[in-house]
């Protein structure tokens, strides 16, 4: 199954501790939707001028050319579950007027945990997928090994462009009190606490994603703040 809005909006509500953890994690994920979106639809782009143009046309103004399109409609709906496994880490559900936060420990068990979630659901491994496969820049099996992370030793690293443009948007916007937007330059700056290797992998998505439009504005939709390096 891959759902809808509605029943994306219920498997929310149904696994959310309390209204304000379902308001932060859910704001989260459409913001990270939205991103994800407006990122697809300026991939797709080059991909449709680079077939009617050609590459050596297109390359004189871009290096950043996918080599299909992307499914825009499934990367929205993984970016809106991705984090659905927060609420199974949640430290203080915000229902004693104290905001939402997160057991820090049991924090990147998150990813996993929603992909359990949402096949135990019946919801498409596709679509589960975004759920295990986002964190960060993606976690290796070396990684797990090396850094003994409570996670089975796997490769939670994306399997396609959908779940790399979602891993990435994901990075520009924070659950952490207070919640906040962060500029390209903070998003690498963030990285770099993890590693060389991390940090590089960051620049290498900056240097095909770009960074996402629209960040001020958002910040200010959301009433939130925008983090510059």
């Amino acid at each position: 199954m891959i759902p809808n809005f509605d029943e994306i909006d219920e498997l929310h509500r149904k696994y959310a501790p309390s209204q304000e953890a379902y308001e932060l994690v859910y704001r989260h994920c459409m913001i990270v939707a939205n991103m994800a979106r407006e990122i697809c639809r300026r991939q797709n782009n080059l991909f449709v001028q680079r077939c009617t143009l050609g590459d050596d046309v297109i390359r004189q103004y871009t290096t950043r050319i996918p080599p299909r399109l992307l499914n825009t409609d499934k990367t929205v709906v993984g970016a809106l579950l991705h984090d659905i496994g927060t609420y199974s880490v949640i430290d203080n559900d915000g229902s004693n007027g104290k905001p939402v936060s997160f057991d820090r420990d049991r924090y990147i068990l998150h990813g996993l945990a929603g992909y359990d979630l949402l096949k135990a659901e019946g919801v498409d491994e596709e679509i589960a997928e975004f759920c295990r496969n986002h964190t960060g820049v993606g976690i290796t099996k070396e990684m797990v090994e090396e850094q003994h992370l409570p996670l089975p030793p796997a490769n939670y690293t994306p399997k396609n462009l959908e779940q790399e443009v979602v891993m990435y948007a994901d990075n520009f916007n924070s659950k952490s009190e207070p919640p906040r937007f962060v500029t390209a330059a903070k998003a690498i700056k963030r990285c770099a606490k993890f590693g060389k290797e991390n940090e590089q992998k960051m620049r290498d998505l900056v240097g095909i994603y770009g960074e996402p439009k629209g960040l001020k504005e958002m910040a200010e939709q959301y009433h939130m703040v925008l983090v510059d390096a």
